[in-house]
């Protein structure tokens, strides 16, 4: 029997397995960071070279998102899924296993080609295996998994691999083989419409998705601005060493409960209004804690990492919202490329934020100005985000007012949600 979009009975322990997934790509995607000193003694290449195996992956995930969700986007779901998590695993586990740096780099190509798939496909899974008013949650739960490695799997994966930086990747590959099986056992499988590759990427041609994957961007772009030199920014209020350990887990803990508090509130307000409050919130804390670091002493300190765990917060809930929206303008046959695009937005939007912030600082910016850096991306982003709000307004007025019979031209409408294989 064929299951299709329609049947919306979502069984909970998919998405935990689906969840242990996105946990195992979180560690994976930051722990190797933190492990650059002894990636580079025992592969005897330098700290820059070492640093190339997260560059990498990065560029490789961002660029190879959108063209496999669009290649892929006539293959059944689950069976998807299991094939990319099959390459993320078998990717970490050449580079668990690389005698030299040529085969390290190798590997972290592969399990960035599997991870990138596994991304867009699992969250358009949930998007269309789940009822709309629960998608929210399903997808707050799924990229949990990812979140929770941030500020769990990743402190833990770099005290282990302090005596040998292979033995975080094998925690990958055991946490991945773990969810694959419980995939295979649990998940079940998905038919969407067939597509031709034009079909596929018709997305690309839409304004109103650009235009929307640009307010991701601009979150990422100045989180990262200031994320990266947190270290330079708190340290001389809070100290350095284990205080900028124990803020950077409250951050992963922080984002993880705004996560969870943000499906919720997005299922019940929709996406659109959850990210205009969320962009707004993040810039009102960006001149607030710009103003608050300027106090003395502890009041400095304590205005820092009130900045510091807002961001955390409403940052962490940016995702689910996004997501969803993106859900709401497509089909879920072309969910995939959709979602694909969104982290490619996202980590565009990363690499501009450390690139803009390094920048800043080496033409002799102060780490506390960084804070207004971020204030401006941000206020920009707000603008798009009102923007696309608006549109989206009209569009959904648009369509309500031509109704079944057609009657006027009033401008295009959102394309149907749910356009499914029949059973």
């Amino acid at each position: 029997m064929r299951t299709t979009a329609d049947d919306t009975r979502f069984q909970p322990g998919a998405l935990i397995w689906l969840a242990v997934a996105t946990f195992s790509m979180g560690i994976d995607g930051y722990v190797l960071a933190g492990l650059l000193p002894q990636i580079a003694t025992d592969l005897d290449v330098d700290a820059a070279a070492a640093g190339q195996l997260m560059s990498v992956f990065a560029a490789t995930g961002a660029i190879a998102g959108p063209v496999l969700g669009a290649l892929t986007g006539r293959w059944e779901r689950k069976s998807t899924i299991v094939l990319s998590l099959s390459v993320f695993v078998l990717g970490n586990l050449m580079v668990g296993l690389a005698p030299t740096y040529f085969w390290a780099m190798s590997g972290r190509v592969v399990s960035a080609l599997g991870g990138a798939l596994l991304n867009a496909v699992i969250g358009s899974y949930v998007i269309a295996r789940t009822p709309e008013q629960y998608r929210g949650r399903a997808l707050s739960l799924v990229m949990g998994g990812f979140l929770f490695a941030t500020a769990l799997g990743v402190p833990v994966g770099l005290v282990i691999g302090q005596s040998d930086w292979r033995i975080p990747l094998f925690l990958v590959v055991g946490v991945g083989a773990a969810a694959l099986v419980g995939i295979l056992a649990k998940v079940r499988p998905l038919h969407l419409p067939p597509l031709s590759l034009r079909e596929a990427l018709s997305p690309l041609t839409r304004p109103a998705i650009l235009a929307v994957l640009l307010v991701p961007m601009g979150l990422m772009c100045a989180s990262y601005l200031c994320f990266t030199y947190a270290t330079l920014i708190l340290g001389p209020r809070i100290g350095e060493g284990y205080p900028i350990i124990g803020a950077l887990f409250g951050y992963g803990i922080v984002s993880l409960a705004g996560n969870i508090v943000s499906g919720r509130v997005t299922d019940r307000r929709g996406p659109v209004a959850v990210l205009t409050v969320i962009v707004a919130t993040v810039l009102a804390a960006a001149l607030l804690g710009w103003a608050g670091l300027m106090l003395p002493g502890a009041a400095g300190a304590v205005a820092g990492l009130a900045w510091f765990l807002v961001c955390a917060f409403f940052n962490g809930g940016s995702g689910v919202a996004a997501q969803t929206r993106l859900a709401t303008m497509v089909p879920p046959a072309v969910a995939a490329l959709v979602l694909a695009l969104n982290n490619s937005a996202m980590m565009l939007g990363s690499a501009l934020g450390s690139a803009l912030g390094g920048l800043a600082l080496a033409e002799g910016a102060l780490p506390d100005q960084l804070l207004l850096l971020s204030g401006v991306v941000l206020a920009v982003t707000l603008g798009v985000q009102v923007a696309t709000a608006v549109g989206h307004r009209r569009r959904a007025r648009a369509h309500v007012e031509v109704g079944p019979l057609g009657s006027g031209p009033v401008g295009p409408a959102e394309p149907p949600i749910g356009a499914v294989e029949p059973a």
